[in-house]
């Protein structure tokens, strides 16, 4: 980045996952979701997520909390709390939690309309990162539309 340029504010959103970490950056303007990348959950994915919000000047982080139909907390709930507090931690930005019921099943929809080739649709990764978008796209439109006294 040049002098000249100003740094732009993003939101993060993540869809975590045991073996993988999807991720979805807004626009600058904090209008609209787009899915980022997928990282491996692994030793390393803090390190990653620290270059990703350096790199994309993230300001904010919304995080996909996980819970069963019914709307009561799904198993793996229990580690994305612990990770929330990793990160909160670490990065000392606010981190949201936004429920993500149906959000991999939504976005593994929208990749079978769009992605034309049948074995990239397989790649799960698309989905964690169709996910963290959907995720992030909600949350940006409930901020929207929601009205302030």
């Amino acid at each position: 980045m040049t002098g000249s340029e100003e740094k732009l504010n993003r939101y993060l959103a993540i869809d975590y996952g045991l073996k993988r970490i999807g991720l979805a950056l807004s626009d600058p303007l904090i209008t609209f979701s787009y899915p980022f990348k997928t990282i491996p959950n692994d030793s390393n994915s803090i390190r990653e997520l620290k270059k990703i919000i350096d790199e994309q000047g993230i300001v904010k982080i919304i995080l996909g909390f996980p819970k069963k139909e019914s709307g009561e907390p799904a198993s793996i709930s229990g580690k994305v709390i612990v990770f929330k507090e990793k990160l909160e931690k670490e990065f000392r930005l606010e981190i949201l939690f936004r429920d993500e019921r149906y959000t991999s099943s939504l976005a593994s929809e929208i990749i079978t309309m769009s992605v034309s080739k049948k074995s990239k649709r397989k790649e799960k990764g698309l989905i964690d990162m169709g996910a963290a978008a959907i995720i992030l796209q909600n949350y940006l439109d409930e901020k929207k539309y929601s009205v302030s006294p």
